[in-house]
């Protein structure tokens, strides 16, 4: 069974967006978690470096990290220097209700997952964009004046246009290798088992794909990711049943295709994550 010390869900958002300006003077340590909603996280000032999905990410003042619902992710933060932030959280039915066909606005993070790389990096005028940006969703979101929600969900809505278009164009660090470090045997490691999720995915089995120990396998995937196989596993093959069952698929089915062989192994990991049935999750 997962355990949820470990790896748990952080975070409730029961609006559209929301923004939150964020500085902290204090050493803190945050464990791997994950979200049902889409993130935006820009770094202001202060040193900090995230773990998203095995990929180690150092960020500089001004880079944006995409963080997409279910992603497992950490930040590490250095208490030398205080770290501020811009944080937005994204309710993707916000995000779904405000696309247009061929143009939906949660794009850059489908983008983000394929490549498996979610650094944003912006050349000096493109910073000042966004800054003036910001501000301008801070205050908007301040105001009780007339049609002041609107104007925030308007600014949220250009804000993602914008880094959309920045991700469409490129304009990521990926070229910088100082920007993140990865362990290229456990990137094809973790984009197998994403793929491969309704497949056996046991140790041995894995280990016998990419032609390493089990030994190897298994503590170089601990010390790459932060945690163990079985319990990555696991996590991502209910929150991909989760996704499932909430488009319309019937839950047997659902654990079926999420690879859970046990339909009561299944049924009692589901309610051990998210506190509720299969039925009361749609």
């Amino acid at each position: 069974m997962l355990d949820r010390s470990e790896i748990g869900k952080r975070g409730y958002l029961h609006e559209d967006f929301r923004l939150f300006h964020l500085k902290d003077s204090r050493a803190q340590k945050l464990d791997y978690h994950y979200h049902e909603f889409d993130k935006l996280i820009l770094l202001l000032g202060g040193k900090v470096t995230y773990v998203v999905e095995g990929v180690t990410y150092f960020l500089q003042p001004w880079d944006m990290l995409l963080v997409r619902h279910d992603l497992i992710h950490r930040p590490m933060i250095d208490p030398a220097e205080p770290y501020e932030r811009v944080v937005v959280w994204l309710g993707r039915e916000w995000l779904e209700s405000r696309s247009d066909p061929g143009e939906a606005l949660d794009t850059c993070f489908s983008i983000t997952q394929e490549r498996g790389f979610h650094l944003l990096r912006f050349a000096p005028q493109r910073r000042l964009w966004y800054m003036d940006h910001i501000q301008r969703m801070e205050e908007a979101l301040r105001e009780e004046d007339f049609g002041a929600a609107r104007m925030a969900d308007t600014l949220c809505q250009q804000l993602l246009i914008a880094v959309n278009r920045d991700i469409l164009q490129d304009r990521t660090a990926q070229d910088q290798r100082d920007s993140y470090r990865l362990d290229a045997k456990m990137e094809e490691v973790l984009r197998y088992i994403a793929r491969h999720l309704e497949e056996e995915l046991t140790v041995d089995a894995l280990a016998g794909k990419f032609y390493i120990s089990r030994y190897y396998l298994m503590h170089r995937f601990k010390a790459v990711t932060g945690y163990t196989l079985h319990q990555y596993i696991s996590q991502k093959r209910l929150l991909r049943a989760g996704e499932l069952i909430r488009s319309g698929v019937p839950v047997m089915k659902a654990a079926e295709q999420a690879g859970f062989g046990d339909y009561s192994t299944f049924l009692r990991s589901f309610q051990n994550t998210f506190h509720m049935s299969p039925r009361e999750f749609r």
